[in-house]
């Protein structure tokens, strides 16, 4: 990383969140929750953890005997360890319902499943498209004081679907964007913060699995797009950064009056 954990920004209003970046295992559910329990344990304090795309599978378009239930596995996990840290935990998971698949982020406190949001771009090149079913509503959660916006990998893309009328202060990201697409991965992470005058936080792995592979360039970025904490090419670990909402708040109030 070329940035420390805890880095720190000075202000009234913060909130401690981490990036999770995970060389995961391809379909193998036990596993991967092991290594995400060790992640969090080795990242230190934080008020919000956040995990990359399909963290406990890979991005798996065989969903059948992989898929966890609703509140399954995973998020079980992710219940204990939001109580032992004190934090909450934003933790996309494959998810079956019935007989429906969801490309689903579970938002976990310690008070438990507090939020879900379904990924509502479903990547068509992958045929994500004919085995999920989109989410249809667009959704934001606050903790500690700070909004936080949930997009899956594709949304990235989106712009208008992101767009910020000053509703949340963190975008966060989870993603399994192959090297193939680093570019764009890079570059749109930095325009979604400058665009929407927000922090963001974006989440993605590392390794390899039948599709590719994956250097990760997990970051968090400041409302300016300043980088404030990144990941080195295939480095599986964490990075902490201190949010500054009061810092934020600012920011906008000097972006509009320069319009």
């Amino acid at each position: 990383m070329s940035a420390p954990n805890n880095q720190r920004l000075i202000g009234k209003e913060t909130m401690k969140i981490t990036v999770i970046q995970q060389d995961i295992i391809w379909k193998d559910v036990a596993a991967n929750m092991r290594v995400l329990e060790e992640l969090v344990a080795n990242a230190g304090r934080s008020d919000l953890y956040l995990f990359p795309e399909m963290c406990s599978t890979g991005f798996c378009m065989q969903p059948e005997g992989v898929a966890e239930e609703d509140e399954g596995l995973t998020v079980r996990l992710m219940k204990r360890l939001a109580v032992e840290y004190d934090a909450a935990m934003a933790v996309p998971v494959m998810t079956r319902v019935g007989e429906k698949f969801y490309n689903r982020m579970y938002f976990i406190t310690p008070e438990g499943v507090v939020g879900k949001y379904d990924k509502h771009n479903l990547f068509e090149y992958s045929g994500e498209d004919k085995v999920f079913q989109p989410g249809e509503e667009k959704v934001i959660w606050e903790w500690r004081g700070i909004r936080l916006r949930p997009a899956i990998c594709y949304d990235l893309r989106f712009p208008v679907f992101l767009y910020n009328m000053a509703e949340y202060d963190v975008l966060l990201i989870s993603a399994n964007f192959p090297d193939s697409r680093l570019l764009a991965w890079d570059t749109l992470v930095r325009a979604r913060a400058i665009e929407n005058i927000c922090y963001v936080a974006a989440s993605n792995r590392v390794g390899a699995d039948e599709y590719g592979t994956y250097k990760g360039h997990s970051v968090i970025l400041s409302p300016y797009g300043q980088t404030l904490a990144q990941f080195g090419d295939g480095e599986q670990g964490s990075a902490t950064v201190e949010l500054d909402n009061e810092m934020l708040q600012k920011i906008r109030v000097m972006q509009h009056l320069n319009r």
